[in-house]
């Protein structure tokens, strides 16, 4: 009767600890799925971190040349030929001749290297290194250029009759182009490219959640 009695009692403990246990976790159940609680999580669950960095350089050098910014241009060439000795009615020429034309000032990503993407470990900042930025030859647009005054001397013109030159007008053509390309050099054409190339790769950096960008001209 002794043995039964015991036995009845450690059953007993056993079924209310297995309730008592029930109970809580009903309870953290309940307090999880109001919010009260955090969310119950797999202890087995996968985990997947991915350490490496963002394919900036490629994205960038894909662009190979970044055309940033482009200048059109109006010059004035007043081309005058003389001839000692003889007067200008009979040999010589003035020619006022009006260029327009265009220069455009680009970015070269082609050669950048790994080391010109600087990434900080939280992934937040980013600094890069690119040229700077440079002009292409400048270009005369002969359709919209034109002779605006011309002088000849007698001898000139009856040279220009029987000879047929069409290229009377090169030497003007060339120095309107050498104008535009020097009006392109003195103008803020490199610094609208490069404030222009800035403002694309802080905008294109940002996007890919960087928060800090650094665009250093080298």
């Amino acid at each position: 009767m002794t043995l039964v009695s015991r036995s009845g009692r450690l059953a007993g403990r056993l079924v209310t600890a297995l309730i008592a246990v029930i109970a809580i976790l009903a309870v953290v159940v309940v307090l999880s799925a109001v919010h009260l609680l955090p969310q119950l999580r797999n202890p087995f669950t996968q985990t997947t971190t991915d350490r490496g960095g963002p394919a900036l350089l490629k994205s960038i050098t894909s662009l190979s040349r970044y055309e940033a910014a482009n200048g059109s241009f109006q010059v004035v060439v007043d081309l005058t030929k003389r001839v000692s000795f003889i007067p200008s009615f009979l040999q010589g020429s003035e020619t006022l001749f009006i260029g327009q034309g265009s220069d455009i000032a680009y970015v070269d990503f082609s050669q950048l290297k790994g080391q010109a993407i600087q990434v900080s470990a939280d992934r937040t900042t980013v600094s890069v290194k690119v040229p700077h930025a440079q002009l292409e030859p400048a270009v005369l647009n002969v359709d919209q250029s034109y002779v605006y005054a011309e002088q000849q001397g007698l001898l000139n013109r009856i040279g220009n009759f029987f000879s047929g030159n069409p290229n009377s007008q090169q030497q003007v053509y060339m120095l309107a182009q050498q104008k535009i390309q020097t009006a392109a050099n003195q103008s803020p054409l490199i610094a609208d490219a490069q404030r222009n190339t800035q403002a694309m790769l802080t905008s294109m950096l940002s996007s890919l959640g960087f928060t800090h960008v650094t665009v250093v001209f080298t």
